[in-house]
C-alpha cells in the first residue's frame, strides 16, 4: 500500500477518535448509588439483586442516545441509621453521586431522605416502607416508588377482616419501619370494626421469637400481625409453624412479604398466608421477561418488588434527567419526574404525586399450596387488584407539608 494511503487511513482513524472523544466529551455525567442492606435481613430482597435490577434500567435506557453518560455503584447500610447517613454525605460530597435509589430500612432511609434534601440531590426509595416519607417527612427530592406502610395495612388489613379477623395482636420490630407499619395496621383495622387486644416489641434484628409468639398466642387474638419483613419474618413465621399456631385457629397476617421470603420458608410452611405488593415476576408476559433477564445474572433468582422498584425508578428518573440534560439540581429533577407520566414494562402507566407518592395498583397474593405450584418459584397467585387510586393513603391524609392547602387523593 503506497505511504500516502497509510497516511490517508491514520488520518481518518484519527479524526474518528477525535470525533469519538468530542462525542462523549459532550455526554453528561450521571452518577447513581444503590444504598442497601447487602449482609444482613434484607440481602435476598434487596442487595445484590436492586444493582442488578438499576443496571439492567441503565442497559435499556440506552443513555448515550440521550446525551448521558451513567454510572451505578453500591454500598451496604447494614441497617444502620448512622452508616447509611455517613455514606450519603461521602456520596453527594466527595463521590459526585446525583441519585440514591432502594434503601431499605426505614429509620435509614428517613435519614437519607433529609440529607439529600440538604445536598439537593435525588432520593428515590424503593425498599423503604413507612409512609412518613410521603407524609411529614416529605421532600421536594424525595420520590416513594414502589410500596407503604399505609398501602400494606390497606391490603392486607382489609382482607383479613374481611374474612372474619376482627381481633389483633401485632409482633412489630422496634424501629421505624416496624413502628409505622404497626400504626398504620392498627388504623385499617379500627376504621373498619375490628379490635387490637395488644402488641409486643421485638429487637431488630431478632433470630429468636418464641417468646413473642407465645405471648400473641395467649392473647387470645383471631389475627397475629407480623409488622417485620426480611429474615425476620422469615424466622417468625417458621417459629409460628412449629408452634403449631395457625393450625391452632389463629390467621398470620404477613404484613410485608417478599418473593423470596415465601421461597424461604417454602410453600409447605407459606402455603395459605394472605399478603400486599406491588409485583410479582409471574404476573403477565413482561414481568416474566424481566425476571428471565433477571434470573441470568442472579443464579437463578427471581426479582422481588422491591427490585421491580428500582428498575422502574431508574428508568423514570433517567428520562428526567434526559428532559433537563441535566442531573445537578436534585428538586428539579423531582419537579421534572413528578410532571411526565410514568410508563415502564414492570408497574405500567402511573403518576408521582405532589407529596413524592407513585401510584399504582397493589395486589392482594395468597401463598400456593405446594400441590398447586409448578415450578421452584411458581409461589403466588393472585386474590385481588386494588386500583390505583384505592391502593395508597390520600393525600390530603398524608400530613406533607409540601400540599398543604392542596385538594388532591
Amino acid at each position: 500500500m503506497p505511504v500516502r494511503h497509510h497516511i490517508a487511513r491514520l488520518t481518518g482513524i484519527l479524526c474518528a477518535l477525535g470525533a469519538g472523544a468530542a462525542l462523549a466529551a459532550d455526554l453528561v455525567p450521571v452518577k447513581i448509588g444503590v444504598l442497601n442492606d447487602r449482609s444482613g435481613v434484607y440481602f435476598d430482597s434487596g442487595g445484590e439483586g436492586s444493582v442488578v435490577a438499576a443496571r439492567m434500567a441503565v442497559e435499556d435506557f440506552k443513555p448515550e442516545a440521550h446525551g448521558l453518560k451513567v454510572e451505578v455503584i453500591a454500598a451496604d447500610h447494614q441497617n444502620k441509621p448512622d452508616i447509611g447517613a455517613a455514606i450519603t454525605r461521602q456520596w453527594y460530597d466527595r463521590d459526585g453521586v446525583d441519585a440514591v435509589f432502594d434503601v431499605p430500612t426505614s429509620s435509614v432511609a428517613l435519614a437519607v431522605a433529609q440529607i439529600t434534601k440538604e445536598k439537593n440531590k435525588v432520593f428515590v426509595n424503593s425498599g423503604g416502607g413507612t409512609a412518613d416519607l410521603t407524609g411529614p417527612a416529605c421532600t421536594p427530592n424525595t420520590v416513594h416508588w414502589t410500596y407503604d406502610t399505609a398501602a400494606m395495612a390497606n391490603g392486607t388489613g382489609k382482607a383479613i377482616l374481611k374474612r372474619g379477623g376482627k381481633t389483633w395482636y401485632f409482633i412489630t420490630a422496634d424501629y421505624a419501619f416496624g413502628l409505622a407499619l404497626e400504626r398504620d395496621t392498627k388504623a385499617v383495622v379500627q376504621k373498619n370494626g375490628g379490635t387490637v387486644l395488644g402488641a409486643v416489641r421485638t429487637p431488630f434484628p431478632n433470630p429468636d421469637f418464641s417468646s413473642f409468639l407465645l405471648q400473641a398466642q395467649a392473647s387470645g387474638a383471631q389475627v397475629i400481625g407480623l409488622a417485620d419483613a426480611g429474615l425476620d419474618a422469615v424466622n417468625a413465621i417458621k417459629q409460628a409453624h412449629e408452634f403449631g399456631i395457625r393450625q391452632g385457629g389463629q390467621t398470620l397476617a404477613g404484613l410485608l412479604i417478599a418473593e423470596t421470603d415465601i421461597h424461604a420458608l417454602g410453600l409447605d410452611v407459606a402455603q395459605g398466608l394472605v399478603f400486599t405488593a406491588s409485583f410479582y415476576w409471574d404476573l403477565n408476559d413482561a414481568t416474566r421477561a424481566f425476571a428471565a433477564r433477571y434470573e441470568k445474572q442472579m443464579l437463578g433468582k427471581k426479582p422481588t418488588s422491591y427490585h421491580a422498584g428500582v428498575y422502574a425508578g431508574t428508568l423514570h428518573y433517567l428520562k428526567a434527567v434526559a428532559a433537563l440534560h441535566s442531573a445537578k439540581d436534585g428538586a428539579a429533577v423531582v419537579a421534572k419526574m413528578k410532571e411526565m407520566p410514568t410508563d415502564d414494562p414492570l408497574f405500567g402507566k402511573g403518576t408521582i404525586r405532589p407529596d413524592g407518592r407513585k401510584i399504582h395498583p397493589m395486589y392482594l397474593f395468597e401463598a400456593k399450596a405446594p400441590s398447586e405450584s409448578k415450578g421452584e418459584w411458581d409461589l403466588y397467585k393472585v386474590l385481588e387488584t386494588i386500583p390505583a387510586d384505592q391502593a395508597f393513603r390520600p393525600m390530603s391524609e398524608g400530613g406533607c407539608p409540601l400540599v398543604a392547602g392542596l385538594s388532591a387523593k
